[in-house]
Parts: C-alpha cells; structure tokens; sequence
C-alpha cells in the first residue's frame, strides 16, 4: 500500500536531487529513506530513480509517477487544513524571488505589492523555486520566464554583461574580443544561471582566466569586483554605479524576468499589473 511517508520521501528525493540530502530534509536517516523508495518500488512495480556517483536521476516511471505524487502530496495538505482553526489573512500571498535579482527590483516588488497583498517572501534559484511551487509551498514566483510560460506575464528582458570596475582598462569598450581578457583574474558568481554557458563561451574562445573569488553569494561577488579584486558576468540590472561594463564580442546571452504561476493564482494580471511599472526595465526602473 502507497503511504504518505513513501510520497514524502519520493518528493524530496526529486527536489534535493540526492538521497543524502533528502533524508535530512524529511528528517530521516538515509537507510530509513532508501527503505522507504524501495518499498514504493514494490507498491508501483518499477524502479523510480537512477542512481551513480554523483547523480540521482529519475527513470521513465518516476517521471510518470511525479505529478501524480505532487498531486497526492497536494491533497494531503488540503485535506489536513480542512478542519484548521483559522488564522490571520498574513500572507495573502507567498512570492518566490529569485536569488540573482538585484535587491532594488524585490524592493520595488514589495513596495507595489503591499499592503494590499501582504507577501511572504520565499528565495531560491530558478529550479527551486518551480519545485516549491509545484508542491504548493509558494503560489508565484519573481523569476526567469520558460518558453512555455504566459509571456503576457513578462517584465522585462535583459542581457547578461561583463562587469568591471569603473577605472578598468577596458571600461567601456564594446567590442573587446574575448581573448582579450586571457589576462584578467574573474569572479565566478555561482549563483549565475549562465556559469556553464559563459564557461563554454571562453573556453571555445581559449580563455582560461585565474580566478580571485569563487561563491554564491552575489552581493559578496559584485563588492569584490567594485573593489578590483576582478571582473565578472552578470545580468545588467546588477551593475552599480562603481562598475561599468565592457562589452564582448559574441557574448549574447540574454534573460527575461516575470511572473511565473500556480494554477491555484486566480489572477496573476492583477500582481503583473502591480509590477511592471516599477520592475519593468533592469538598470532604469
């Protein structure tokens, strides 16, 4: 029989992408855990994940059985509620933010969103964010919009620069050749949704820089680069006043900000129509 710890565990396994890591998250031990996929294994009759080294992946049955047990977890949480004692209207709405956004735009958002709507703000990247969703934690997110998303609920688009101190030699210049930069020591923000891209990018190009700094936080990354420890790729809503860019030729990469959204948001016009006049261009807004 399927039970609601064997769906829990599936879930986390799917979300944290490892067993090590979802143990803990539903506060497990990981034999306890590995017991527990067996045992759905058995219930469903197929394998639900690929396991190696380094990845946890799902097979083609896992991936059949995902929305179902998102759909049985959803239920299990509307059906605990039902007899809840009710509580205050804070929040009316639980808002993803995506990590890589620069603090001003999520101020501005909060600013145009209260206090009407009163947010609780969850951060994560992209992929967290969708899976928070997707189990009914959070009910829109503040994100990178996917070619299947409504476009209708785009704020604005954006590309993805070089940034450097503002007295760097190349500061300014907009067609710097890649191999140019062979030279300079970089900053590899982590948190960036380009890193591999950008990597393949300088590669290709027989760049292979010294790094001073390598982390996921942002705000520490961008103060070193206003420091001039290096130069780092960013989007160009990021960029301060102590920083310019230089422009690289063939560096293309672009992103577009918006609204993404669970079915159970009855008017998700009615936040986008809040937002996009205050977070409707990166730098300018």
């Amino acid at each position: 029989m399927l039970k609601r710890s064997h769906v829990r565990q599936f879930l986390a396994v799917v979300d944290s992408g490892s067993f090590t890591a979802a143990a803990a998250r539903v506060r497990i031990t990981q034999p306890t855990l590995s017991v527990g996929i067996a045992e759905m294994e058995k219930t469903v009759g197929a394998k639900l994940f690929i396991r190696d080294r380094k990845h946890v992946r799902l097979t083609e049955a896992g991936a059949r059985l995902l929305p179902i047990a998102r759909q049985l977890e959803q239920g299990f949480r509307t059906a605990e509620s039902l007899n809840a004692p009710a509580r205050d209207s804070w929040p009316h709405i639980r808002l993803g933010v995506l990590r890589t956004l620069a603090p001003r735009l999520v101020r501005r958002a909060v600013s145009a969103l209260k206090p009407d709507m009163e947010p609780e703000l969850v951060e994560g990247s992209a992929h967290e964010l969708r899976n928070a969703m997707a189990a009914g934690r959070i009910d829109a997110a503040l994100t990178l919009l996917r070619a299947d998303d409504p476009q209708e609920l785009a704020l604005f688009t954006e590309p993805y620069v070089m940034l450097a101190p503002r007295y760097h030699r190349l500061a300014g210049q907009r067609d710097v050749p890649p191999e140019e930069l062979a030279s300079e020591i970089m900053i590899a923000r982590r948190a960036c949704e380009r890193l591999q891209d950008t990597s393949r990018f300088f590669t290709h190009s027989g760049v292979r820089p010294r790094f001073a700094l390598r982390s996921d936080n942002d705000a520490l990354c961008l103060s070193m680069v206003e420091s001039g420890l290096g130069i780092t790729t960013a989007p160009l809503s990021l960029q301060s006043d102590d920083m310019s860019q230089i422009g690289i030729r063939g560096y293309n990469f672009e992103r577009t900000i918006g609204i993404a959204v669970s079915p159970a948001l009855t008017d998700p016009r009615a936040m986008w129509n809040r937002l996009r006049s205050v977070v409707s261009t990166a730098p300018d807004a």
